[in-house]
């Protein structure tokens, strides 16, 4: 049985930092490259971040260069998001996103994200 499992989500302040954790189960980890998307109120999920397979290559949307870190631990099965200098802006469900290269894709079931003072 396939899971992504999220956790670390929270409400901080503004410039405050959260760290993201997805625990994968049930798939050859490894082989997938691993994203973290979010979804705000009223708008539409969007990618934030993206790490390949054997940390091949990473990939951030512009809004949070310099700011989000992610990272993966294939022997723990497991993809990181830092998350830094946090704006209202960052407020979100943050979803974990597996895909293997093919028509396998798989999402985790979000974990809330609120910044705000």
């Amino acid at each position: 049985q396939v899971q992504l499992v999220e956790s670390g989500g929270g409400l901080v302040q503004p410039g405050g930092s959260l760290r993201l954790s997805c625990a994968a189960s049930g798939f050859v980890f490894s082989g997938y490259a691993m994203s973290w998307y979010r979804q705000a109120p009223g708008k539409e999920r969007e990618f934030v971040a993206g790490i390949r397979r054997a940390d091949t290559g990473i990939e951030y949307r512009d809004a949070v260069k310099g700011r989000f870190t992610i990272d993966r631990d294939n022997a723990q099965n497991t993809v990181y998001l830092e998350m830094n200098l946090l704006k209202p802006d960052d407020t979100a469900v943050y979803y974990c996103h597996a895909w293997n290269y093919g028509q396998l894709v798989y999402w985790g079931q979000g974990v809330q994200v609120t910044v705000s003072s």
